[in-house]
């Protein structure tokens, strides 16, 4: 599929935004609030918790409380070349003040039990690629990517499907993707999908990947069969990577995404949704590594960082022109509001983890937060989200020590540290080996 994966939240890719699309804001205290789960005596399977619908960022069973999704779980050591062991999904538990991740409520999304078959074959490739409510059912739906069969000639099939939440979470077996004929161009892989109301109608949309500087835009609410209200002719891009998460940056009532020209180091810039979808293009950004979006200081825009191979952060108070330059070391970036104050931190990544605390004049490195690893191995940033509902964005970091052993960590915000000292939370991405479903 061209090499491209977009991912639910890859660390290479635009970061979450916690004053906007309820992800986070105003909190309270800054305490932690759970007993660390180690490996060893990580809990036994609990039931997914059934919840009601509602409006929830990565709320698959409708609780009210974010989920967490995991792609590339460790393998067996007696499998570890094996194919792909599957999804897995983390379900938020708990009443009152207690309630975050639970990592006992967990649920493994297998391609042989949960994916479409393509005549007659389970794909090999599962990957969650990005997630909203697609049939406005106030339940969380899953875009997954997968590899269906394909000659070579021609056009290639749609490699997308969508899992449906429901009350129990992930639930059923996966549909595929309809893009129609018309909303198509060229030969390249529809991939990239990125969930966003970018008409402003209230329904969730997705914007796809074509070919030759287009994009297929799809618009909202999906039926159970896979296929749009509406799809017309595909719109023309300033680049061939749409990212997400999709955002309103000018306030506008418009979601906006960001386009990249190319995976890895590349030029970008915003497209502006309207009435039409996403057809305006605004700001170009500068060649880097990531770009993350969030309110660094305090107008009424969003504000884009963008990192550079030499770790040096240039700040665009958009959709005007560079505020701020800041140096230090990482170039994968992400953004949240983890002290509540209203104002997005920055999170960089690379050979250590860093938090650049966010003030009303913009970025500052004064009092930089480094961010211990929880084990031995190589971290990445999984996410940045408000998983407990105190207002304060959470860091959920992932630790690889090979392909058979890893820790996922949750460190809580805090409003006075930005994060806690130690995780909250930590697991193994093992605890999904042998798991039924």
């Amino acid at each position: 599929m061209g090499g491209r994966k977009a991912g639910v939240r890859a660390g290479a890719a635009i970061g979450c935004v916690l004053l906007l699309g309820g992800c986070g804001g105003a909190g309270n205290s800054g305490s932690a609030r759970h007993e660390p789960v180690t490996v060893a005596k990580a809990p036994a399977q609990l039931p997914v918790p059934r919840g009601k619908g509602g409006k929830s960022a990565d709320d698959f069973n409708g609780d009210g409380l974010r989920d967490l999704v995991l792609n590339d779980l460790v393998k067996s050591p007696d499998d570890a070349h094996g194919d792909d062991a599957g999804i897995g999904i983390v379900y938020g538990a708990g009443t009152g003040a207690a309630h975050g991740l639970a990592p006992g409520a967990r649920q493994l999304l297998n391609p042989a039990r949960q994916a479409a078959r393509t005549k007659g074959q389970s794909p090999a490739v599962f990957d969650a690629e990005a997630s909203c409510d697609l049939d406005r059912d106030g339940f969380t739906d899953l875009v997954v990517s997968t590899d269906p069969p394909y000659d070579g000639q021609g056009r290639p099939p749609v490699p997308l499907q969508i899992l449906f939440g429901s009350p129990a979470g992930l639930s059923g077996r996966a549909v595929a993707l309809v893009i129609p004929a018309a909303a198509r161009a060229g030969n390249d892989w529809p991939d990239q999908p990125v969930c966003g109301d970018f008409d402003g109608d209230g329904a969730e949309d997705l914007v796809v990947h074509a070919s030759d500087g287009r994009l297929s835009y799809l618009r909202g609410p999906f039926t159970r069969k896979g296929a749009p209200r509406a799809a017309g002719k595909p719109l023309p891009s300033p680049g061939t990577v749409p990212t997400g998460p999709a955002l309103d940056v000018n306030r506008d009532g418009y979601d906006d995404l960001l386009v990249r020209t190319a995976e890895g180091p590349a030029t970008s810039a915003l497209v502006l949704g309207g009435p039409a979808g996403p057809t305006r293009t605004g700001t170009a950004l500068p060649s880097g590594i990531d770009v993350a979006l969030g309110r660094f200081g305090r107008g009424r825009a969003l504000d884009a960082a963008v990192g550079s191979m030499d770790g040096t952060y240039l700040r665009y108070d958009l959709p005007a022109a560079v505020r701020d330059s800041i140096s230090t070391p990482g170039s994968v970036l992400d953004a949240g509001d983890f002290d509540g104050d209203g104002v997005s931190e920055l999170v960089s990544s690379g050979a250590e983890l860093r938090i650049l605390r966010g003030r009303t004049t913009g970025l500052s490195a004064a009092g930089m937060v480094t961010v211990p690893p929880p084990a031995r191995g190589t971290t990445r940033v999984l996410t940045v989200a408000d998983f407990t509902g105190d207002g304060r964005a959470d860091l959920v970091v992932r630790t690889y020590d090979g392909e058979t052993k890893d820790t996922v960590a949750v460190y809580a915000g805090n409003k006075e540290t930005l994060v806690t000292a130690k995780p909250t939370v930590t697991f193994s991405t093992s605890e999904f080996l042998g798991m039924d479903s």
